[in-house]
């Protein structure tokens, strides 16, 4: 049986690749990450993507594969990815299909404004 897990940015399949489909499996984990191509990747980050999943799976190792235990890593997984976002590390792809910046608004750095505005609690 096909478990399956979607966030935003991350899907996760009980499944392998052969072809162009996916054949369930009760041994294999697939992941797709950022299906849209909502941010502009470079190869390290997306290998950083890989190894916390490779990390999150082997927390898993030897409990049941549930719907939740999946859910748990897709949004591990998001919170990750963000992490790398408000580091630098990916970007917003501006040509992507849809801009609904879903991990924030960009943050801009403008060095004649920078130091002149302080907001108070």
């Amino acid at each position: 049986m096909l478990v399956k897990s979607t966030t935003r940015h991350v899907r996760i399949f009980s499944a392998e690749v052969q072809g162009n489909e996916l054949i369930p499996s009760n041994n294999v984990l697939t992941m797709d990450v950022d299906p849209d191509n909502e941010f502009v990747w470079n190869e390290d980050a997306l290998q950083q993507v890989y190894r916390r999943f490779d990390e999150l799976v082997e927390s898993y190792s030897g409990e049941d594969l549930t719907d939740y235990n999946l859910r748990r890593i897709g949004s591990d997984l998001e919170h990750f990815i963000r992490d790398l976002l408000q580091a630098g590390k990916v970007s917003y792809n501006l040509d992507c299909r849809v801009l609904n910046y879903s991990m924030g608004l960009p943050k801009v750095e403008n060095q004649e404004t920078a130091g002149k505005y302080w907001l108070d609690n």
